[in-house]
């Protein structure tokens, strides 16, 4: 501060009246030298105010740029806040919406090994919601044996880190029901990851796709069976094969063999007992054939057939389809009778619908040729 200009000149008069004065001592050297001890003192007095103006200034500014990154970085931690509230807020409205569904839920944590199976993934398999462990072990103890090592690959495949990672846990499956039986399920989850992108926990719902498969199954084995059959071959592989897969004792399709309809006339017919078998003719009335020849719509009965209809001895239950022609006439039926009661695995009506289109269609086109041949045979 001492070498600024303003400074400079009266501490420089100041040496040398103070020189003076040790030469030539007197008044006027003492009194030039007191002038210019005023004029330094107040030039270190304005120095002193401009730099202590500019010290505010630098300060105020420092201020100003605290403040500023102090606001930034609370906007910053503002903007990261909301950001994880509205990740939890999606993953809570995930895991309701998982939660109320019809589906199966569960909820693995990666951590602790600790596996929250849905009250509705349990019951799916016919168990109460205290009857299967919370835990992986519980878990994979209701995997089909043959499906567990497939399962553990698909979860590992979908927890990796990665480019090789799955992005999405999309697995068919079979689980093992209280009763013994199997059922097809197709589970789908979703790792939620750190923002490393380590996964910690994995949710995901089973929905029971048992009935899909099996229509599949019984639509593949039907379609492969009467592939490249018409007339009689055709109807006796539809009732064989249907059978076969319903797991049913007796099936045959008939055509009416009167108008109006009193009797009808099997055109194909299998029983468990004897495989195909020669056709019948009998009386519609006091059978479950009535209800469907005579008002054309599909008839089911459960359980109780034998005490209903007395001429069903053996029988319990009972589906009955009609066969239409394009013209809406009845022309027969597709039936099935069962010794056990039966429920609605029993009911494939997109499957029916299919084949007893085809059935109408080859009844329709043998109908043709006979009318064709009588004609031929008048002329």
């Amino acid at each position: 501060m001492i070498f600024h200009p303003l400074i400079l000149a009266p501490l420089a008069a100041l040496a040398l009246t103070l020189v003076w004065g040790l030469l030539q001592p007197g008044a006027l050297p003492a009194a030039l030298a007191l002038g210019c001890a005023a004029l330094l003192a107040g030039a270190l007095t304005v120095r002193t105010r401009a730099q202590a103006a500019l010290q505010a200034a630098r300060i105020a500014q420092l201020d100003q740029e605290a403040q500023a990154q102090r606001l930034a970085g609370a906007r910053s931690e503002a903007a990261r806040t909301s950001a994880e509230a509205d990740l939890r807020a999606t993953e809570e409205r995930y895991l309701l919406a998982l939660r109320g569904s019809q589906d199966g839920m569960w909820e693995w944590d990666l951590a602790s090994n600790a596996v929250q199976l849905s009250p509705r993934w349990k019951s799916m398999l016919g168990f109460g919601s205290h009857e299967i462990s919370d835990d992986k072990a519980g878990w994979f103890a209701r995997v089909h044996p043959d499906d567990r090592t497939a399962l553990d690959q698909a979860l590992a495949l979908h927890l990796q880190t990665g480019a090789g990672a799955a992005v999405r846990f999309d697995h068919e499956l079979r689980l093992l029901h209280k009763d013994g039986s199997i059922r097809n399920v197709l589970s789908r989850g979703v790792a939620i990851r750190r923002e490393s992108g380590a996964p910690y926990r994995m949710v995901g719902m089973d929905t029971d796709i048992t009935r899909v498969k099996r229509m599949q199954t019984i639509l593949d084995a039907i379609a492969e069976g009467t592939e490249g059959r018409y007339g009689e071959d055709f109807y006796q592989a539809m009732v064989r094969h249907f059978a076969r897969a319903l797991d049913v004792d007796r099936a045959f399709i008939t055509e009416c063999a009167d108008h109006p309809t009193t009797r009808l006339r099997t055109i194909a017919y299998w029983s468990a007992s004897t495989d195909l078998r020669e056709n019948i003719e009998f009386v519609l009335a006091g059978t479950p054939c009535e209800a469907v020849i005579h008002e054309g719509r599909s008839c089911f009965h459960r359980e109780g057939l034998e005490r209903m209809f007395p001429r069903e001895a053996g029988f319990e239950s009972y589906l009955g389809m009609p066969i239409t022609a394009s013209d809406g006439r009845v022309l027969g039926h597709l039936a099935f009778f069962d010794s056990r009661p039966r429920g609605d695995e029993m009911l494939l009506d997109s499957i029916y619908r299919i084949f007893l289109a085809r059935a109408a269609a080859e009844m329709e086109r043998e109908h043709a040729v006979r009318r064709l041949a009588e004609a031929t045979a008048v002329a």
